[in-house]
């Protein structure tokens, strides 16, 4: 944006478009059927308490309201204007309101960067026109605010006649996203505070709203359908202030199935793609990421309740048994567990209970007639919130609650305060009306078993989670002169890891047989044989890499792989390396570094020929003063196979103080070398018994000239 407002400025005008005393609506047609007429009738509708100011040059009256034929001829400057005009002349109108003093301006029309360069260049005309004013959109299907009834925006969502005010805030990038869960949230009595779609974020971004509601006083859960980021940095920065103020963000990332390593050089480009650099991000900032559209609203639904789960053990109560196994199972697989009650939770519930229908040895805990009797329903909810075995509890409402749906809602709701657990309920049958009933007082209510188990997860992360400390930047290396620009060969890249402080293999470079034979003699054993390129990163995948050879048989094995890289890459190679081999008994891992426009990352994985294929990978964004010891050693057991490493079925356990120390040091060569190392690889990287360290067999490395900015495209 241009001009010279200040952040304190810029901040107020963001708590002016969201809660506006005064508002304007260029291009508002008088027929509320059409799109142009909605926000003015919306406006209306849904109780807007302060100035509406509609503008239409050939109408008199709109909705009832004096209708201005310019901007020029409002009787002040709005908060904000709603701009409804088509991208060709909605410029104009942001203009004059600029010019008027209007601190925001939401603008609804389409035919900007999204379709293309002339769209691109009618953005940046918005922009000039705005100058300090601040956008949003332009895109956008606008803004709601439910709890001070403030509907600017023009989706039909909003024909609905009420919506129930709560405290989870939505943005979107997707405007027809937004009306989507204001509708969906309605219809299962869940209460949404505000509501926002950014749209093409030329002015007004995600982090920008992450950032507003993380201080507003009606929102505790921050939910978020993205697309792509656009300033990471200052997402981190908002993400990382929601969550040390205590409000969960959850999202929903769209673009799974990207590919963002098709100019990647290396094993780890490809291994960590886009999609695990978002993964990677989040984790970072304490963002619970949505598996499915469904925990876009389920997640912060559960989250809302501001209950802490402090450990995995759930009780499952059910008065059908079917309902009960699909929880239980459904947790199971989520890494919870179901014990069974305790001697003195059991006699309580016997105690509820006459006959011998109740089975309260096992979990699921069976209470046949407490679905049908509330009275029950609530000893028997109070008696395992209380018990010390569990952490908390999952109701479920079967077929039985049909017949009584207020009498169960408030048997549960009656509950809540005798504990601080998270308290859910699944709704067995089809009953959408019970599950709004629930969610209407506060007790978070599915329609489907794993929505607990998700729910419950995320619960569980939020409580778990820990803000990254604070540490300060390495200093920078003054690289030599002669380091190259662009990939470095094996040699090079090794000489680079090594000068860090990464163990690598012992090697010579060769140029012909005689020195091959020269240098494999002076290893004692057998060798192995590469040849030495970096234009050619896998090397095996051309007949470049030959392992165990006799020093005898160096020579010949040369010629012959010289002339099978020429046959399958175009090109003869003139150098090779001849390299030690490493003892048997090592455990083959990958250690890489990655860039791209979220930011560097490092990764850890099963390395070797087969680490595509394996994609055993852990990846942790990359801290300004490298990993800690801890950090690596978390990255180090966050391995599927971490098992192998320590010890698995009688091998001997590698040395993971050693795979540690090379971790921390590659880090620390990463965030020293800055924006100058663009993407760095060990692969493999061999982890060998405790007490005989690491080795670096091979080696990737890139780099661009000091004071480049790496690739933010």
């Amino acid at each position: 944006m241009s001009g010279t407002t200040g952040p304190g400025e810029r901040t107020d005008a963001i708590s002016r478009l969201m809660k506006p005393r005064s508002v304007a609506v260029i291009g508002a047609s008088a027929d509320p059927t059409k799109t142009a007429g909605r926000p003015v009738a919306y406006l209306t509708k849904h109780g807007f308490g302060g100035a509406i100011y509609p503008v239409n040059p050939r109408a008199e009256l709109i909705g009832g309201l004096k209708s201005y034929p310019d901007v020029r001829s409002l009787p002040e400057a709005p908060d904000v204007g709603i701009v409804l005009l088509g991208a060709e002349r909605a410029h104009e109108a942001v203009r004059e309101l600029a010019a008027l003093g209007t601190s925001a301006a939401i603008v609804l029309a389409s035919g900007y960067t999204e379709v293309g360069e002339e769209g691109a260049r009618r953005q940046q005309q918005l922009l000039e026109a705005a100058g300090p004013m601040r956008l949003l959109g332009p895109n956008t299907i606008g803004l709601v605010n439910l709890t001070d009834n403030i509907t600017l925006s023009a989706t039909g969502a909003l024909e609905m006649a009420g919506f129930e005010a709560g405290h989870i805030g939505v943005v979107s990038q997707s405007g027809g996203i937004l009306g989507a869960l204001l509708s969906r949230a309605a219809a299962r009595g869940i209460g949404l505070s505000k509501l926002v779609s950014t749209s093409n974020e030329a002015d007004l971004d995600m982090a920008d709203f992450v950032d507003h509601l993380a201080d507003d006083e009606a929102t505790s859960v921050i939910a978020l359908y993205m697309e792509g980021l656009r300033h990471p940095d200052k997402f981190r920065a908002a993400a990382l202030k929601a969550a040390r103020q205590g409000k969960p963000v959850v999202v929903f990332k769209i673009g799974r199935s990207e590919s963002g390593a098709a100019a990647a050089v290396s094993h780890t480009g490809a291994l960590a793609g886009a999609d695990r650099m978002y993964d990677a991000l989040f984790r970072e900032v304490g963002v619970i990421r949505a598996q499915s559209f469904a925990d876009l609203l389920d997640l912060p639904a559960a989250l809302a309740s501001s209950r802490r789960l402090q450990g995995r053990r759930v009780a499952v109560l059910t008065s059908t048994g079917g309902a009960g196994t699909l929880v239980a199972d459904s947790l199971g697989t989520s890494g919870f567990e179901t014990p069974p009650p305790d001697e003195v939770t059991a006699a309580a519930l016997r105690a509820l209970q006459s006959g011998d229908h109740a089975v309260l040895d096992r979990n699921p805990i069976d209470v046949t007639l407490a679905g049908l009797q509330p009275t029950l329903l609530r000893g028997a909810i109070r008696a395992l919130l209380a018990s010390p075995t569990y952490d908390a509890v999952v109701v479920i409402v079967g077929s039985s609650g049909l017949a009584m749906p207020d009498l169960m809602a408030d048997a549960i709701h009656d509950c809540l305060p005798a504990s601080d657990k998270p308290l859910l309920v699944y709704v067995s049958p089809h009953a959408p009306g019970i599950a709004s009933l629930l969610n209407q007082r506060g007790v978070p209510a599915f329609m489907a078993p794993e929505s607990c188990s998700s729910a419950l997860a995320a619960m569980r992360q939020t409580t778990s989670w820990r803000a990254p400390a604070a540490r300060p930047a390495l200093p920078p290396m003054a690289m030599d002169a002669e380091w190259p620009v662009g990939a470095l060969d094996e040699a090079e890249a090794k000489q680079l890891f090594a000068r860090f402080g990464v163990p690598c293999v012992r090697e010579r470079i060769v140029s012909d047989a005689a020195e091959a034979m020269q240098a494999a003699r002076a290893f004692e054993g057998p060798v192995a044989l590469k040849i030495l390129s970096s234009t050619i990163t896998h090397k095996s995948d051309v007949g470049g890499v030959a392992v165990n050879v006799a020093p005898a048989q160096v020579g010949e094995r040369l010629a012959r792989m010289a002339s099978d890289v020429e046959a399958l890459a175009g090109v003869r190679p003139s150098r090779f390396l001849v390299q030690e081999m490493v003892a048997s008994g090592g455990v083959e891992l990958i250690l890489g570094f990655h860039r791209d426009p979220l930011g560097a990352a490092i990764l850890l994985g099963m390395g070797g020929v087969t680490a595509e294929l394996l994609q055993d990978t852990v990846l942790q964004m990359l801290p300004a003063g490298g990993l800690t010891r801890g950090e690596a050693a978390s990255l180090v057991r966050g391995l599927k196979t971490w098992p192998l490493l320590d010890g698995f079925r009688g091998r001997p356990p590698a040395d993971v103080d050693a795979l540690v120390d090379a971790v921390v040091a590659f880090s620390q060569m990463a965030a020293v070398l800055g924006d100058r190392l663009l993407e760095a690889e060990i692969n493999p990287l061999f982890v060998l018994p405790r007490g005989q360290g690491v080795r670096a067999a091979d080696g990737v490395a890139v780099l661009q000239p000091q004071g480049s900015q790496g690739d933010k495209s």
